[in-house]
């Protein structure tokens, strides 16, 4: 990775009950930790007061990540990797997870969307409710924005133990434990080195062609 300038990493993300919120956080970390200049970013709640009311938990997640600035089109263009993580609504993303990226077809048609390096995450309730439909229904989007998908696969032992090629996933109420932590920080080192990679391979391109 050069010196000069670390590669940038955006981690973005939507958590309702806090256990995306808790992944975002330990992907952050761990990027920031291999060298990585960081943001961490949280879409825009779209759900009415009412119904993040009446969850405890829900709510306790607001107000434990109002410290996480919102999301803008300008933390994708900024970045050379991003990292997107939502929880499982039906199999698919959550709509406040759309909604962010659809915001973003300026740049898609700008082509700034292009080129970098994308990797997804998970959580869901349930053991089997679709935390690897989730996480690939986002690689629709990043596969439409010409981007590079870095999937953790089955690269490290972190990754075996959390049995998750597509993205590291959470299931359940509890929090996530230290095998899927682990997970997390994996994915998260190999987001950073396959960008620190490509970055040093087109600045090396580019000093030859200068």
């Amino acid at each position: 990775m050069s010196a000069v300038e670390p590669v940038k990493v955006s981690v973005i993300f939507y958590s309702a009950t806090g256990n995306v919120t808790a992944l975002a956080r330990q992907l952050a970390a761990s990027a920031e930790k291999a060298g990585a200049e960081v943001r961490l970013r949280r879409v825009a709640e779209l759900a009415p007061q009412a119904a993040i009311d009446s969850n405890p938990a829900w709510a306790a997640n607001v107000q434990a990540s109002a410290d996480i600035p919102e999301a803008t089109p300008d933390d994708v263009d900024w970045a050379d990797a991003v990292l997107v993580g939502s929880p499982t609504r039906f199999g698919n993303i959550a709509s406040q997870m759309k909604q962010f990226i659809d915001t973003l077809g300026g740049l898609w048609f700008q082509g700034k969307l292009a080129d970098k390096v994308y990797s997804g995450f998970a959580a869901t309730s349930g053991k089997h409710g679709g935390n690897e439909s989730t996480i690939l229904a986002l690689y629709n989007s990043f596969h439409h924005f010409g981007g590079i998908i870095v999937a953790p696969g089955y690269t490290n032992e972190a990754l075996f133990a959390n049995a998750s090629p597509y993205g590291v996933a959470h299931y359940g109420s509890e929090p996530a434990d230290d095998v899927t932590l682990a997970a997390a920080t994996a994915q998260a080192e190999r987001v950073v080195k396959t960008a620190a990679d490509l970055k040093a391979g087109r600045a090396a391109i580019a000093a030859a062609d200068a």
